[in-house]
Parts: C-alpha cells; sequence; structure tokens
C-alpha cells in the first residue's frame, strides 16, 4: 500500500452538472454542480476507492499519463492527489450505529445515574477485544 497516489480525473461537463470519472478506475465516479465541489468530490471519491480496492486486495494500477487522455470538448482533466493515511484513519474509526436490548430496570437505573450508555459499551468492547480505546 502506498501513502500517496495520484490519478489523472476527467471532469465531463454537461447542461445537468459535471460527473467525474477515473480513465483508470472502473466504477470511480461521482457528480457535482461546481468545478470547486468537483474538485473536492474528485479527491474524496479517489480516497474512498483506493481504500476499497486496498482492502480487497485488488490490483491498483499505474496511472496513465494524463498528456496521454483522449478528451472530448466538453472535457477536462484533472490530477487528484490523495494521502492515503488520512483516507484510512477517517474510515476505520468512524462511529456506527448499533441498536441493542437490555432489561428495562438496568436501563432506568443507568439513566438515574447518568451513564453514557456508548461509553460504556465501547470500554466493554476494549476490555472484552484487548483493543485500544479511540476517542471520537
Amino acid at each position: 500500500m502506498k501513502n500517496i497516489y495520484t490519478f489523472p480525473a476527467v471532469l465531463h461537463y454537461a447542461e445537468d452538472g459535471i460527473s467525474i470519472s477515473y480513465p483508470d478506475l472502473p466504477g470511480c465516479l461521482s457528480c457535482s454542480d461546481t468545478t470547486e465541489e468537483a474538485t473536492r468530490d474528485a479527491k474524496e471519491a479517489l480516497g474512498l476507492h483506493l481504500w476499497g480496492m486496498e482492502n480487497d486486495g485488488d490490483f491498483i494500477p499505474e496511472p496513465t499519463p494524463i498528456d496521454s487522455l483522449v478528451l472530448e470538448k466538453n472535457e477536462i482533466p484533472l490530477l487528484v492527489e490523495v494521502f492515503m493515511p488520512s483516507v484510512r484513519a477517517r474510515i476505520e474509526t468512524r462511529f456506527v450505529k448499533k441498536t441493542l436490548s437490555i432489561p428495562a430496570y438496568m436501563n432506568a437505573r443507568a439513566e438515574e445515574v447518568g451513564i453514557n450508555f456508548s461509553q460504556v459499551l465501547q470500554e466493554a468492547l476494549s476490555t472484552k477485544l484487548d483493543l485500544p480505546l479511540q476517542q471520537g
């Protein structure tokens, strides 16, 4: 896994907005309303797509040189760089919502004393799984 990837994106301008694609990464797509949004969205799409490829063990190709791209008149190239340690950290430390059941008497008492249910569950899982507790 590399820390930095740079791939050429193609911004396709149409009446209803801008679509973003990566010639080297089929399926890595995004849409935006403005060029400024497209620049930001292209970076986010690339980071998420590459993270998925890394986690799936997929081959990540070498990027096509930007001067080798064949473009239509409504398209422009954009070199997009992502710093993967930041992408990985953001994705891997996200929080997920879980639904669980506990006895009513425990719920009542815990609420009386101001227990933070999420914090207690995180601490218990951290201990049980021998994992560090991450703050978020």
